[in-house]
């Protein structure tokens, strides 16, 4: 008799999200969704609904250009159900319902929005509704300032409310291909104060966390008062905007200060991890190019809207070599021990991280061998799709079906947590006894 499989908080988010492409890819397949006559490709919808569901942008066709007005706000809406979760949307139809929630809920939850504990999780949820209608709102009454004048009042307030939406959740897609130009992203408003203020902002506040906006409301912005995650989130948030942003600058100088302090200050926080540009990637310096990588390997923070292996995790694995060439025996920050567990678990996902963009790299160099692309070329690809940026050099539009499939799955595991997905795989069993210790020589 085949072993029935326990449907575990972790196994349900990995399956959520499945569903969630999978309504996504037929919903984008209809004939009304796209511009084009008759229907869009299967890979098209597929690789299109898998980047708007896990927020991240990399697009094949120009998404103003190619999808209708139906198609676009069906990508609006899964880039708002990835980026809040779509466990967030199931526990608001069940508050509206009038539904009891009960614990099995508040667990489930607990694991989408990588919350430390189940307690509070109403509360949190409120939160983080709340905080995101504010937010976006927000964002879009200040775009609209910019795009009403420049597209009129009924698109413009549509592209005010599509890209505050995309912005805050960190997913890079834009309707900028109204202009004429495919691909363009936000070029066209480079040094524009707007534009290179508001958007980055919201990519900022969106990938802090949901957990560190209750932290910041419930202490009053206290820092004394905070948790230890708040703070290294909000340290390492302000190391990953000043140093490449410095780099950056140093880099591509040559254009007026207030443009380049500006263009600087958005190129550093889009890659974690928006996906707009309003820089020409294809143009800008070789170290403009590795920082941007450097950042969409970091990323946002834990249970926020960005990807990337997470500013925190960064932080407990950089603390562990700091204490180890100090020599001490445990990790310390802001007089706080960090667990042994967060330390190991932070490794473990590191690596794994690592092994699949690897992977991705290895699968779409055999795919695309012959084509002329250069291996940075494709290290930025596989990064920005893992990372869930939506950045790219130029080559995402030329790759062929099978590339386009690893970068899919390399964007779903970036969403969904690669540490995630393999745990959902894993099928719990006895304790074994212990094995004989033997040491291993390292380096």
């Amino acid at each position: 008799m085949p072993r029935k499989i326990r449907l575990t908080p972790v196994r349900l988010l990995v399956i959520g999200y499945l569903a969630v492409i999978l309504l996504g890819t037929i919903l984008l397949i209809l004939p009304f969704s796209s511009k084009i006559p008759g229907r869009a490709d299967f890979m098209d919808a597929l690789f299109t609904t898998v980047s708007a569901s896990c927020v991240t942008g990399l697009i094949l066709h120009d998404t103003f250009q190619y999808w209708s007005g139906f198609g676009q706000v069906v990508i609006l809406l899964l880039i708002q159900m990835g980026g809040v979760g779509f466990m967030t949307i199931i526990f608001l139809l069940l508050k509206l319902s009038g539904k009891k929630i009960g614990l099995k809920e508040r667990t489930f939850m607990q694991e989408s929005v990588s919350a430390p504990n189940v307690a509070g999780m109403v509360k949190l949820t409120s939160t983080i509704l709340l905080g995101t209608l504010i937010f976006e709102a927000a964002g879009a009454i200040v775009l609209a300032f910019r795009f009403v004048p420049d597209f009129g009042w009924g698109q413009g307030i549509w592209f005010a409310v599509f890209t505050s939406v995309s912005s805050f959740c960190n997913a890079g897609f834009d309707l900028m291909g109204a202009r004429g130009t495919p691909f363009a992203s936000l070029t066209s408003y480079a040094g524009d104060p707007i534009i290179c203020l508001t958007v980055p902002l919201l990519i900022l506040i969106g990938g802090l966390g949901f957990a560190v906006w209750k932290d910041l409301c419930d202490n009053k912005f206290r820092l004394r008062r905070l948790a230890l995650h708040t703070k290294l989130v909000l340290v390492m948030t302000a190391v990953m905007v000043v140093v490449p942003t410095a780099i950056i600058m140093i880099a591509e100088r040559g254009m007026p200060f207030g443009d380049l302090l500006l263009n600087s200050f958005f190129t550093a926080v889009s890659p974690r991890t928006a996906g707009f540009n309003v820089l020409d990637l294809t143009s800008v310096q070789t170290a403009t190019v590795f920082v941007t990588i450097g950042c969409m390997f970091i990323g946002g923070s834990s249970g926020s809207t960005a990807g990337g292996i997470k500013t925190n995790t960064f932080a407990v694995l950089f603390l562990s070599l700091v204490s180890f060439i100090r020599g001490k025996r445990s990790v310390e920050c802001f007089g706080r021990r960090i667990d042994d567990d967060n330390v190991k678990t932070a490794s473990r996902f590191v690596t794994l991280y690592l092994l699949f963009a690897a992977l991705g790299v290895v699968l779409i160099c055999l795919f695309e061998q012959g084509k002329g692309f250069e291996l940075t070329e494709i290290v930025f690809e596989v990064f920005s799709a893992i990372g869930t940026v939506g950045l790219t050099l130029g080559i995402t539009p030329s790759l062929c079906v099978g590339s386009e499939l690893v970068l899919s799955c390399l964007m779903f595991l970036g969403r969904a947590g690669c540490l995630t997905v393999m745990l959902s795989l894993r099928t719990p069993s006895a304790p074994a006894a212990e094995l004989p210790v033997e040491k291993v020589r390292i380096a």
